[in-house]
């Protein structure tokens, strides 16, 4: 049997014939202490898996080691350190020339709201990216079977683990893991 992540391996369960072994290693036997898990069904789900706490453990202890060094935790540290669109709304960059005519009595302003040159729209509509406008935080660091939509945030079941990133995106530190992380969900594994 396989899996479509071709890492990924399945053996029959010697201890327990009406389940599987998964595993990334290809002895056979698999090691039981280095399993990811046992599954009563190929491909796995949430109510047919049942981890390996050892083999969270030593992910764990890898994602803290060498997370922060993700590829992708550095993208987002950069990018979250960036305006963020600060300045992308009306009167800003964008629409730096348009200066609403006032009338007496009107709540129009300039700047009030918007991308679109003070149009209301206002809020997330004027905010334009994901960036902390320079104030630094935390980013994710997530496994791609669901990637987020640009500028948000994983579900907690896919996120391994944070790190913090300083005002000029610089990660600080290394990853802590999530405690939320689930190596089988309704995506897959």
């Amino acid at each position: 049997m396989s899996l479509p992540n071709p890492h990924q391996k399945v053996f029959d369960n010697a201890a327990a014939p009406s389940s599987h072994i998964l595993t990334y290693l290809d002895s056979n036997p698999p090691s039981q202490t280095l399993a990811i898990g046992v599954t009563t069904a190929v491909p796995p789900t949430p109510h047919s898996f049942t981890q390996n706490p050892k083999f969270v453990s030593i992910l764990n202890e890898v994602v803290s080691e060498y997370g922060h060094q993700d590829e992708d935790v550095v993208v987002q540290a950069k990018a979250f350190a960036s305006p963020g669109g600060f300045n992308l709304g009306s009167g800003g960059s964008f629409f730096p020339g348009q200066h609403q005519e006032r009338h007496r009595g009107s709540s129009r302003k300039q700047g009030g709201g918007g991308g679109a040159g003070g149009d209301g729209a206002g809020g997330a509509s004027a905010q334009g990216g994901p960036g902390g406008a320079g104030r630094g935080g935390f980013v994710h660091l997530s496994d791609r079977r669901n990637p987020p939509d640009f500028g948000r945030i994983a579900w907690p079941e896919d996120i391994l683990g944070s790190v913090e990133v300083d005002e000029s995106g610089e990660v600080v530190g290394k990853l802590q893991p999530s405690g939320t992380y689930r190596i089988v969900t309704n995506e897959g594994m």
